[in-house]
């Protein structure tokens, strides 16, 4: 096998050509393409019992649970963050289709937006249990804006995901305490037609009564929780704009390009030996 040294003694001209036309090629990309801005939005996850209404109302439980949830509970969440619905929401509050130069005329144009923002967005969970969100953006100021919007559009689904269950339960109590009422005002006119009341009315009365009371009470508190939804993430740092560009990095990737180009004359520098040296 011929030495490096002799090959690269004999062959110099021809590598260094390929080297610097490979140097200049990537050049001129990498010098042509936009720089990119990275921003980074992070969260923790809020603990899932604090929509539970237990929790809330309870007194004797009260201090029993964490404020924060398990890293376990951020993988629903990333589930969520891979589905066009998210990143839909935030074209179209941004306006994206202007921004990444899309024609807006139809849904198709909307998805290209959606899918483009997608790509240039990272929802993962680090090795210490947050959330981060990642944007990169040619416009250093909208990089964090949407980073941030990720976020918030993703608390919002689970947020409503969490009421669901409490609006079904609000109905079902609303429905039961209509009944109770019918019940307790058939009583009320019985009593006003027979102008008296007997004991057992009375009793069945006040059974109702106290059901009413309660079920008033149980639907209070769920639309308290409805009102006030809980939190499904708790924002421990909002995405800012880049102080520098991340995107692309210009000295490392002509540091490689010089390596590989190098790599590769030397392997056609010894395939040329090796055919002069053996010729068929």
């Amino acid at each position: 096998m011929p030495d490096i040294f002799y090959l690269a003694s004999r062959w110099w001209k021809p590598i260094l050509v390929m080297s610097l036309l490979s140097l200049i090629t990537v050049g001129v990309i990498i010098v042509l393409k936009p720089n990119q801005y990275l921003s980074v939005t992070t969260a923790l996850p809020a603990s899932s019992v604090s929509a539970d209404k237990a929790s809330i109302f309870n007194e004797n439980i009260e201090g029993l649970y964490s404020d924060l949830g398990s890293p376990d509970d951020l993988d629903r969440i990333i589930g969520t963050a891979q589905l066009d619905t998210v990143y839909l929401a935030v074209t179209d509050q941004f306006n994206l289709y202007d921004h990444y130069k899309i024609t807006k005329g139809d849904e198709q144009a909307r998805i290209k937006a959606a899918r483009i923002l997608k790509k240039c967005t990272r929802v993962f969970k680090s090795e210490y249990g947050e959330l981060k969100v990642k944007a990169w953006d040619t416009d250093k100021n909208l990089a964090p804006q949407l980073a941030n919007a990720i976020l918030y559009k993703l608390e919002a689904i689970h947020q409503d995901l969490q009421s669901i269950n409490n609006r079904a339960t609000v109905k079902s109590l609303q429905l039961s305490l209509h009944k109770i009422q019918l019940q307790t005002d058939s009583i009320d006119r019985i009593k006003d037609l027979t102008k008296s009341g007997t004991a057992m009315l009375e009793m069945h009365r006040k059974v109702l009564f106290e059901q009413l009371q309660q079920h008033e009470k149980l639907i209070g508190e769920y639309e308290l929780i409805l009102e006030n939804k809980p939190p499904v993430l708790m924002l421990v740092e909002k995405a800012r704009p880049a102080i520098h560009a991340g995107k692309p990095r210009r000295v490392q990737i002509m540091i490689v390009t010089a390596f590989l180009s190098l790599f590769f004359g030397l392997l056609v520098a010894l395939v040329m030996e090796r055919r002069k040296t053996n010729p068929q």
